[in-house]
């Protein structure tokens, strides 16, 4: 079931999501509504704060975006990243391994917005699968952008808010127009 994705202005966005037990109830059905919603929606990411829950929940599926590279390592060995996806991952924690790199990122929480935002190129990722086992890797390239990108949404971060402030600048204007166009629709969460 495709599920209404959550634009800026809505405060859901900026709330931290509790951690999620593998027990939840309707679990399994979420995870196939997020991954329907964010491949209809064209995105390579989906955190649960974007269809409206404040739970550490996050999918992802970068196999369509063929102009970039990304490595991904288990147990320090290298691993065939499209064996790994769809991604779903409960609970996640990042450690950054290098110093923070630009890239251009955007979000289906900010139609049309893009900006360079600033993130370590490697990092390590646990979480937790949704069948319960350990989620233990290494990633870097666009992989690591995503895991970081959708991550800070289960921490109540914006994309937005790991810009520099030149870059901010550039799409403030797109941001306020984004914001009041939201704030007018009475929706919630």
């Amino acid at each position: 079931m495709l599920l209404p994705i959550v634009k800026y202005g809505r405060p859901i966005l900026r709330k931290k999501g509790e951690l999620i037990r593998l027990e939840r109830e309707n679990l399994r059905q979420l995870i196939d509504d997020m991954l329907e919603t964010m491949r209809h929606a064209k995105g390579v990411g989906l955190a649960a704060q974007q269809i409206g829950q404040a739970i550490q929940l996050t999918v992802i599926d970068i196999r369509e975006v063929k102009e970039t590279t990304s490595e991904m390592w288990i147990n320090d060995q290298p691993a065939t990243i499209n064996k790994h996806m769809p991604m779903i991952l409960l609970n996640p924690k990042i450690t950054p391994l290098n110093d923070s790199i630009p890239g251009q990122e955007g979000c289906l929480s900010f139609p049309e917005i893009y900006g360079d935002v600033l993130r370590p190129e490697t990092v390590d990722v646990e979480a937790i699968h949704p069948n319960g086992y350990p989620a233990k890797f290494r990633c870097n390239g666009l992989l690591a952008r995503v895991v970081q990108h959708e991550t800070d949404h289960l921490n109540g971060i914006l994309f937005i808010d790991r810009m520099t402030r030149a870059a901010k600048k550039q799409i403030q204007p797109a941001l306020d127009a984004l914001r009041r166009q939201t704030m007018l629709q009475k929706t919630e969460p």
